[in-house]
């Protein structure tokens, strides 16, 4: 398993746009995808608990990746994060 910690950095958060942008990036890949905010994991492949999550500008969070190809998703679900989803 490999990890990062991260900070939302887009103004509106993890709303439909990006999450969708986000989910539909991970869906490719084989590994699993959480996402651990405010002491919950959050599949990152599904776009309904992305959304419900809340996850807003400034949230904290922390992107975990496990199986065969988490190096290369985490990578991209980093870049993906760090870029604004597309927003900034």
């Amino acid at each position: 398993m490999v990890s990062e910690k991260l900070t939302v950095i887009n103004k509106m958060g993890f709303h439909m746009r990006p999450a969708s942008m986000f989910v539909q990036a991970m869906a490719k890949y084989k590994s699993s995808i959480n996402i651990v905010f405010n002491g919950k994991n959050i599949d990152g492949k599904s776009i309904m608990n992305v959304m419900a999550a809340c996850m807003k500008c400034g949230s904290e969070i922390e992107i975990q990746c496990d199986g065969p190809d988490e190096k290369e998703m985490l990578a991209e679900a980093a870049g993906l994060v760090k870029s604004g989803l597309g927003e900034n």
